[in-house]
């Protein structure tokens, strides 16, 4: 690893890295979707967004920079639960991740709706992809992979000149809506500042793209391992990343909010009337940007297409991890002994970003409210880890710390809950369900692999599958503005999630513990690795040594 890491990612590199993955399709709609979900209150959407991924963020930088390895998120559960929990966690990170592939093709061909062709114009209709638009989202879905599967390595090293463009976009259309005609008028008329209530502020965090557009960091964690200084690079990048990525969509939500002509606000009832298929440029075409539409028309694919380099790349590192466990057949490991890519794992990502595409797939604004929901399920692991960690192994190497983790990790887990929560029924109840389909697979996996005592395998993973079952019964259960059928109040909704994910939170802990002592993580990829210090690897065996004194 040192030897790699010699010759790694520079610190810039690596935030480019994030921030690319930052600025795929998020920016191109979720201004847009959250003006329509929360009015001019969508600001305070992106900030609540951005603390809540800062600290989840922050959680992973130090399991991250403990263990720099390539696609770390999957393996964080076998190492701090065993083989069971690292499955269903590393699944929900894979979902998360495999899924983005879909959805940049789907935001370039509603933004292609936007062009002054008849055919490009029947690629939407009633804000959701048409036949013609389906078979276009499917191509350019095949072209983006096709690009990677071949020149990965080619299209990574132009991946800072491709962030750098993306950047440009987005800054460029904010200076021109700017300039065109700001209406302050649009903050407070049309019902208010929060037209829809405090609570549609709160769903527009993970269903209006403001967590979608925020998941780029994952990027990070999960190529940090090849930076030159893990340690170092890793937290640094991921505040730069979401740093930068904040002013950004704040400064187009603003835009987007004062850009829209009061007119059309009142011709279309207020924020819940405007539904724009190309939102910003829509928008420009109404204030007659041309050159604004033909820039955003070009970001349109520049900013998926980039994005989707560290896509392609980050779920392949998913399914080989899942398949280095077990769980996934061994052949999804293979690697190009020409090209380097992971070919195996990259027709499975493929598989399921065809699947996603023709079911789900309608439109950005569906697909996306779902895969944000699963994806705040794949951000659990991150502070449990953190917890189990320091008691288990205090001394594994930390080049990062998080300060105060004792407090920040049982919130930041609270707040998690709450996110997917807030994610509204029934798309909760679709990721619980997606999610926990894991749970049987491992028990067949397991059964196969002739294990006898299924009980001590799925003990650790017990307080995963019964706090989904929970979640997705509150949120079916509670009150009618988080989609619910109004049998828990309002207030008293959210009361219960943050309450009971704290209790969730330490019997996770908990599991992490017991099932160290237990043996079932296995060697530690770290500790355990050739040339690791004497004293820490010894450190390391007291677990197994309680376990066979017992």
């Amino acid at each position: 690893m040192s030897a790699a890491n010699k010759k790694g990612l520079s610190l810039f590199a690596l935030i480019m890295i994030g921030l690319g993955s930052i600025f795929g399709s998020g920016w191109l709609f979720g201004a847009g979707q959250a003006a329509a979900v929360a009015g001019p209150a969508a600001i305070i959407a992106w900030v609540i967004g951005a603390v809540f991924i800062g600290m989840i963020a922050m959680s992973y930088a130090e399991v991250g920079a403990a263990y720099p390895l390539p696609g770390s998120m999957a393996r964080f559960g076998t190492i701090s639960h065993g083989p069971v929990l690292g499955f269903i966690t590393g699944w929900a990170v894979w979902i998360a991740i495999a899924a983005l592939i879909p959805i940049e093709s789907i935001a370039g061909t509603q933004y292609m709706s936007s062009w002054n062709f008849g055919w490009a114009k029947g690629l939407v209709e009633n804000g959701g992809l048409t036949t013609s638009g389906m078979a276009m989202a499917l191509f350019l879905t095949v072209a983006l992979w096709l690009a990677c599967y071949w020149s990965v390595a080619l299209l990574a090293k132009a991946n800072n000149l491709l962030t750098l463009v993306k950047f440009a976009i987005p800054v460029l259309a904010v200076i021109a809506l700017i300039a065109s005609g700001f209406h302050t008028g649009n903050f407070t008329d049309h019902g208010g500042f929060a037209p829809n209530g405090w609570s549609a502020v709160m769903t527009a965090v993970t269903t209006s793209g403001v967590v979608f557009a925020f998941n780029g960091f994952q990027a990070v964690v999960n190529l940090g391992g090849a930076a030159k200084n893990p340690g170092r690079a890793i937290p640094l990048a991921l505040v730069g990343a979401l740093s930068l990525g904040l002013v950004i969509y704040l400064a187009l939500q603003i835009a987007f909010i004062g850009g829209v002509p009061p007119t059309r606000l009142a011709e279309a009832g207020g924020w819940s009337g405007i539904n724009f298929s190309s939102p910003f440029a829509d928008l420009a075409k109404m204030l007659m940007l041309h050159w604004v539409v033909t820039m955003l028309q070009f970001g349109a694919f520049i900013s998926p297409s980039g994005a989707n380099i560290g896509n392609v790349a980050s779920a392949s590192y998913m399914a080989q991890n899942l398949a280095d466990t077990g769980f996934f057949p061994k052949k999804i490991r293979e690697v190009h002994p020409k090209y380097g890519t992971a070919r195996p794992a990259m027709w499975l990502n493929l598989g399921f970003s065809i699947l996603l595409l023709v079911t789900v797939g309608h439109s950005w604004e569906a697909l996306a409210s779902v895969v944000s929901a699963a994806m705040v399920v794949s951000y659990l692991i991150g502070p449990i880890a953190v917890g189990v960690f320091r008691r288990t192994k205090p001394e594994l190497p930390r080049p990062f710390r998080l300060p105060a983790a004792r407090i920040l990790c049982p919130i930041t887990f609270a707040f998690a809950a709450c996110a997917l929560y807030w994610s509204k029924w029934p798309d909760t109840g679709k990721v619980v369900l997606l999610t926990l389909v894991a749970a049987p697979i491992a028990a067949v996996v397991l059964k196969r692999k002739g294990e006898k005592n299924l009980a001590k395998q799925f003990a650790p993973a017990w307080w995963m599958i019964a706090f989904l079952l929970w979640l997705g019964t509150l949120s079916a259960l509670g009150s009618k503005e988080f989609g619910g059928h109004g049998i828990i109040p309002g207030g008293v909704d959210i009361a219960l999630v943050g309450l009971s994910a704290l209790g969730f939170y330490f019997w996770a802990v908990r599991s992490g513990v017991k099932a160290h002592y237990a043996g079932l993580p296995g060697p530690d990829p770290v500790l355990d690795a050739p040339g690791a210090d004497s004293g820490a690897a010894e450190q390391s065996d007291a677990p197994e040594r309680a376990l066979s004194h017992a």
